[in-house]
């Protein structure tokens, strides 16, 4: 009887956590930016909360505390605040609130690198397609429908949207559309406006000067035969000397298949880390980075009107509502740092070797390590992982990056996947280009490494690695 109770009150006790649980899984997910953007609307949208630049990430939740305690509880009168007013809100089972994460800013440390969110400001395609188009000489109608051929180019520069779909979107016809896009396929990045990889290289081909009839002839009637380095059928089909057909390819081989993408690769943005990590002696210290996120407080102003107890009106009723919604707001984001600072201290301890030796020597490790290790669930520590990042000593890595599953090896131990495949690339790297290696023979030298693997695993991680198969790596030239 004793212990059904005991469950029972346990299980209402989670079922009025509820509430404060959702907000801090869904702050969890966030990555930085996310949450900064988060808060930023909160403090828009909730008179209670204010920011308070001055205050100390060391003391931000003594003075939490120590502000919640003033606040004064709900009227008995109010049943809707009686239930869980802001101090009454039993956190122990929530968070330690005594628990004060060492914090990059301040730390004194010349390692630790004060990095801001920077957003590059070159230009987009679309901007650069644009303002081409205004130089162009359109008339007014021509503007219109080179406008909306340019809104459906996308980032790698195609215009991958049948016409037909996007006459009946945009209410105009396919023949005006099929009337200005040569024009538009004359803007720079050449190739840029193309429906498919064909129509994109003979685009390229078009704006060089000298004579390009077998050119287009080539990249009209043997792209298959292309994509297999099959030149000799090619001269044969032809009827050119291979040497005339080589010369054709290194041509195309040097045309960009994806114009679009120059200015992708222009529009950097820069990863803000979550968390720090440097060495101080002989151990690797974690600090969390609380630069850019505003550090909250309940406004004085809405504590002096709730210290009026003669007041219970709708007005009071909706500032504590307010109240506990600030509180919940903030006791998760102390929950979601802090969940983080313990995830990366558990990486730390799994992955001394990858600190002190690199990339090669990271050990596998799932999520449940993890997991055992802090005393929290896999599905929390999944959570953490994804849109984190670590700064380190050797580099920035998302926290996801240290999980890795293991491949068997002849000694009885086991090796990291991430490992294996730098090992596959750093074969595939020494290669000869004109004898590369098949996946069978990659196999068949990690086996000499002690190394045991499948073909198709090997296959599977040169795919994620953007290595081509042995016959596409083959160069005649």
């Amino acid at each position: 009887m004793a212990n059904n109770m005991k469950q029972s009150l346990n299980l209402s006790q989670t079922l009025r956590m509820t509430p404060q649980l959702q907000q801090a899984i869904k702050l969890l997910q966030l990555s930085r930016m996310e949450l900064e953007t988060t808060i930023r609307k909160e403090l828009e949208e909730n008179p209670v909360l204010e920011e308070n630049a001055d205050l100390a990430a060391e003391g931000a939740e003594a003075q939490l505390e120590k502000e919640t305690a003033e606040v004064p509880a709900p009227q008995a009168d109010n049943p809707e605040a009686g239930e869980g007013g802001g101090e009454n809100i039993e956190w122990e089972n929530y968070v330690e609130s005594n628990w004060k994460p060492p914090t990059a800013a301040g730390g004194g440390s010349e390692e630790i690198m004060n990095y801001e969110n920077v957003i590059s400001t070159t230009q987009t395609l679309f901007d650069h397609l644009m303002w081409q188009m205004s130089l162009h000489g359109f008339n007014d109608e021509e503007k219109a429908v080179a406008s909306i051929l340019i809104s459906y180019i996308d980032d790698d520069g195609y215009i991958r949207v049948p016409f037909e779909e996007i006459a009946k979107e945009e209410n105009i016809e396919v023949k005006e559309l099929e009337e200005v896009l040569p024009f538009v396929q004359e803007f720079d990045p050449p190739g840029v406006g193309a429906r498919d990889l064909k129509e994109c290289l003979l685009i390229q081909a078009r704006h060089l000067q000298e004579d390009t009839k077998d050119l287009v002839e080539l990249i009209n009637n043997h792209l298959k035969d292309l994509e297999k380095k099959n030149y000799e059928a090619i001269a044969k089909t032809m009827n050119l000397e291979l040497g005339d057909v080589i010369e054709m390819c290194k041509i195309i081989y040097n045309m960009d298949p994806k114009p679009g993408r120059l200015y992708l690769a222009n529009d950097t943005h820069y990863v803000t880390p979550d968390v720090y990590v440097y060495k101080v002696g002989e151990h690797y210290m974690v600090a969390l980075n609380e630069d850019g996120l505003p550090r909250l407080r309940i406004s004085n102003f809405y504590k002096s009107v709730l210290s009026n107890k003669e007041k219970t009106n709708p007005t009071s009723d909706y500032i504590h509502d307010k109240l506990r919604s600030a509180i919940w707001l903030i006791k998760s984001i102390q929950q979601r740092q802090r969940t983080i600072y313990k995830v990366t201290e558990s990486i730390v301890r799994h992955q001394t070797e990858f600190f002190e030796k690199g990339p090669a020597f990271i050990r596998p490790m799932i999520l449940k390590d993890v997991a055992n290790d802090i005393g929290m669930h896999e599905s929390t520590v999944s959570r953490v992982t994804t849109s984190k990042y670590m700064h380190t000593p050797r580099g920035i890595f998302e926290l996801k990056y240290f999980f890795n599953s293991g491949i068997s090896k002849t000694d009885g131990d086991s090796l990291a996947s991430e490992s294996v495949k730098l090992k596959i690339k750093a074969l595939v790297d020494k290669e000869s280009p004109k004898n590369p290696l098949s996946d069978q023979k990659i196999v068949e030298l990690l086996k000499k490494e002690g190394i045991q693997i499948a073909r198709r695993t090997v296959a599977k991680y040169r795919e994620i690695l953007k290595i081509l198969p042995s016959s596409k790596r083959k160069k005649y030239f």
